[in-house]
């Protein structure tokens, strides 16, 4: 007969992904939100990161109260075998993988008994050329619980792989609400007028993109409806943060056509490459609206909140998760993708000529980012979770 008992660590071991050093301001959003999270998951429990070792990295540190350890990253097989050396010496009892499923069967046989915590931030990893639907079936079979960031990508998978839908939930990404902070407190307003200043653009109204240069995230649709804008706002200007690859200002032939299309509107378009994560959030508070056109099946879309929590109204495409972040008429507006040339001119528009609509959705989105999306609930979330699954598992 089974008894519970004690059970012997709560240490959690992350594995990210070690396509990118942790931390890093040149990373992905995946490395970002494991570091955030992070940080607040330690307040409760051990916590230790494993990633790729960079050359102006220690083997080892702690930073914010998180041990992080560090491999040599050659291919995913090599990494993941490293990874697995240092786990054995931690001890875990707790596994998340992040974001690479096929890591899970390799470590579940290693470690049985440990918890297997699978967390996905996006349908990249789940979908072919990645991984075929039966390959997926058997990685998603070695995890306890499969962590996703939003009901769209819970439904998603779900659909993929029916068996594991049982062990499928879902918690919300999180926002540094220290860093972005309001553009409408006397702080955000002094930060907006200075960075205006030095884009030379004091008089402007600014529309802000941020992401990947990348087809799916829409921003050809948005050059197209500049067009529209600067007819009837000659003052408009779009500011486009960012490039295709991720700290990498390489260019690709998107891009340049991309940079192609702006040159028919050269005072109304300017290119920013590659901004570090950390300086984030005084681009952000330029911006009188935040434009997210993606037409690919966004998770969630971290932008989204980090523009809400800086008090910037988002005008966005309603696919994915992203329709579970804006509220439409609310926080800023949704836009269906079919219609994409109609309404992103008319939403933006609306936007930019009612200052007062402006604040008073910028301040509704603040509202909604200090109710579901602040990095402290979501450790609060990821940690009552472990601690149930570790007290139900706790048998001897």
């Amino acid at each position: 007969m089974k008894t519970k008992r004690k059970p012997k660590s709560n240490r959690l071991v992350i594995v990210t992904p070690g396509s990118f050093p942790i931390p890093s301001g040149s990373s992905s959003s995946v490395e970002q939100v494991v570091q955030k999270t992070a940080e607040q998951l330690v307040k409760s429990m051990p916590v230790v990161v494993l990633g790729r070792k960079a050359s102006y990295q220690p083997w080892q540190e702690i930073r914010q109260g998180v041990t992080y350890h560090r491999v040599p990253y050659q291919t995913q097989a090599t990494y993941v075998k490293q990874v697995s050396k240092q786990i054995s010496a931690l001890s875990p009892g707790i596994i998340q993988v992040d974001n690479r499923p096929r890591f899970l069967p390799f470590l579940r046989k290693r470690y049985p008994h440990s918890i297997a915590s699978l967390v996905l931030h996006s349908t990249s990893f789940i979908t072919r050329p990645y991984i075929s639907n039966s390959s997926l079936t058997v990685c998603l079979r070695a995890a306890d619980v499969i962590i996703v960031n939003s009901d769209f990508l819970k439904r998603f998978l779900q659909k993929k792989v029916p068996s594991a839908a049982h062990k499928i939930v879902t918690h919300y990404l999180g926002v540094d609400v220290a860093q972005f902070t309001s553009k409408w407190s006397d702080e955000g307003i002094k930060s907006r007028n200075e960075m205006r200043k030095d884009l030379d653009c004091e008089h402007r109204k600014i529309i802000l993109f941020v992401g990947r240069l990348i087809p799916k995230k829409g921003v050809h649709y948005l050059l197209k409806a500049m067009k529209s804008v600067i007819k009837s706002e000659p003052s408009a200007k779009l500011v486009i943060v960012g490039s295709a690859f991720y700290g990498s200002k390489k260019e690709t032939k998107y891009v340049r056509q991309l940079v192609k299309a702006a040159r028919t509107m050269p005072k109304h378009v300017q290119f920013i490459p590659y901004v570090k994560h950390q300086e984030m959030p005084k681009w952000v508070r330029i911006a009188d609206v935040f434009v997210v056109p993606s037409i690919g099946k966004e998770a969630f879309g971290l932008v989204n909140v980090e523009a809400m929590a800086s008090g910037v109204p988002v005008v966005a495409t309603r696919v994915g998760g992203i329709q579970e972040v804006v509220e439409d008429g609310k926080t800023g507006y949704l836009i269906e993708p079919g219609a994409i040339d109609d309404e992103l001119p008319d939403r933006v528009l609306r936007l930019l000529k009612d200052e007062t609509l402006q604040r008073k959705l910028g301040e509704n989105g603040i509202k909604r980012v200090d109710n579901l999306f602040t990095w402290q609930r979501a450790a609060e979330v990821r940690s009552a979770l472990y601690s149930q699954m570790l007290e139900e598992t706790a048998l001897v």
